[in-house]
C-alpha cells in the first residue's frame, strides 16, 4: 500500500530542522548548558528547546 501524497513531507531532506530532540541530544545540550547533574536519571528530563 502506497503512501497518501498529502502524508509525504517536503521537509525531509538532509539537514532539515527538527523540532524534537532525542534523549540522547537533550541530555548532551542539558550538559552543554550546565544544568545536567552526574547521576540522576536519564527519564523525566525537563523540556528543551534545540540549539539555534
Amino acid at each position: 500500500m502506497s503512501q497518501h501524497s498529502s502524508l509525504k513531507s517536503s521537509t525531509s531532506a538532509v539537514g532539515a530542522k527538527r523540532s524534537v530532540l532525542k534523549r540522547g541530544e537533550r541530555i548532551k545540550l542539558l550538559k552543554s548548558r550546565g544544568l545536567w547533574k552526574e547521576g540522576r536519571a536519564y527519564t523525566n528530563l525537563p523540556k528543551t528547546k534545540p540549539a539555534a
